[in-house]
């Protein structure tokens, strides 16, 4: 079973900026609730983790992700990842092309177009149920991304005025050290995304009725 999602989301900071969070493959990694680079096993690939929590119960899937296009004169990435989850019974591949697009010179765009496709048991949730959960991840994958562009955007704080001995408000001030990047939680909680999904679900049915 397929899904494909095409989805565009802005950014609180440069082009620039956040080409260099979608550049660095571990950063984008993070941003992605539940998911981990482990190891680095060549110049363009890796080996990785996505941890799902379903209330008590967990599920963990491993697999590789390869950067198939890493494109700076378009501020575009191309990522190909496939996997299994411990037991072997669901298996999944994804490509996903993300791209920046400037808007001017404090904030852009993050476009990106995927397709998943899912295997076993994973896949048993229907077509319209796995649009909408995907969807619900790439909202809280945007966020975490907006979340780091706006913390490497952030200006250095201004200089302070000195009640130190004369002459201390003539030395440099120094430099402020830049906000730590916020990271994604460590599991991705599926009781969320399936509420999310159900209230999705349920304004489509009401509007659906109004209309």
């Amino acid at each position: 079973m397929k899904v494909q999602l095409e989805k565009t989301f802005a950014m609180p900071g440069s082009a620039d900026t956040a080409w260099t969070v979608l550049r660095d493959i571990e950063s984008v990694a993070g941003c992605m609730p539940g998911a981990k680079i482990t190891e680095r096993i060549g110049e363009q690939l890796y080996k990785g983790t996505v941890a799902v929590k379903f209330g008590p119960a967990s599920m963990s899937f491993r697999g590789e992700v390869q950067v198939s296009q890493l494109d700076a004169a378009t501020r575009t990435l191309r990522l190909v990842g496939k996997g299994t989850d411990t037991t072997g019974s669901s298996g999944a591949s994804m490509d996903l092309t993300a791209r920046i697009d400037a808007i001017d010179a404090a904030t852009c765009n993050l476009v990106g177009t995927s397709e998943v496709a899912m295997s076993g048991k994973a896949a048993t949730f229907g077509g319209r149920m796995m649009g909408s959960v995907a969807d619900q991840v790439l909202k809280q994958f945007a966020a975490n991304f907006a979340a780091k562009v706006q913390a490497l955007q952030a200006p250095a704080a201004p200089t302070q005025p000195s009640d130190g001995p004369p002459g201390a408000a003539d030395q440099p001030a120094a430099a402020a050290r830049p906000a730590p990047l916020p990271s994604a939680p460590t599991e991705l909680n599926g009781l969320a995304l399936a509420w999310a999904v159900i209230k999705d679900w349920l304004r489509s049915l009401f509007g659906a009725s109004k209309a």
